[in-house]
């Protein structure tokens, strides 16, 4: 089995990220991570998406990286793909179940086959008891305020 990770194009002027140390920090640790194409999505049987939340949506640059796959769907190729998402946000119930459900609508769309958690595990309870989608708290600092490391491999 071969997994990819990768990450979208960043859409943010450098100022706007050069005045975030958390932000420019990750922008600097995952410099060498490869582009999200549409050819990883047809590639792909099963896609985890790990989405930024801001105010309650999609961060911009996963909006639009999902915009451009109409190609893809309009062929069929998204059909029966194999999706889950997380989402993560610099406060507590800061808008992350919206966005899962967001990302999940486009997916419904795609004709893609949506695979949540649900409540099934302890490990999704000691994360804070999200169905949808792990979702985890980010401190100014950058850090994960959750543990959640358990949910996300469930």
């Amino acid at each position: 089995m071969e997994v990819r990770i990768l990450k979208v194009h960043e859409l943010a002027p450098e100022a706007a990220i050069n005045n975030n140390p958390a932000w420019k920090a990750n922008v600097e640790a995952t410099k060498d991570i490869k582009k999200a194409s549409s050819d990883d999505l047809d590639w792909a049987d099963a896609i985890v998406f790990s989405v930024p939340t801001r105010f309650g949506n999609l961060a911009a640059q996963m909006k639009q990286f999902i915009d451009l796959q109409g190609s893809l769907w309009a062929q069929g190729k998204l059909m029966n793909k194999v999706v889950s998402g997380m989402s993560s946000a610099q406060n507590p119930h800061g808008g992350q179940e919206a966005t899962i459900k967001s990302l999940y609508t486009s997916m419904m769309h795609w004709g893609a086959i949506i695979v949540s958690p649900g409540y099934t595990d302890a490990s999704i309870f000691k994360a804070g008891g999200n169905p949808y989608g792990t979702v985890v708290t980010q401190g100014q600092d950058g850090k994960m305020v959750e543990d959640v490391k358990d949910a996300v491999f469930h």
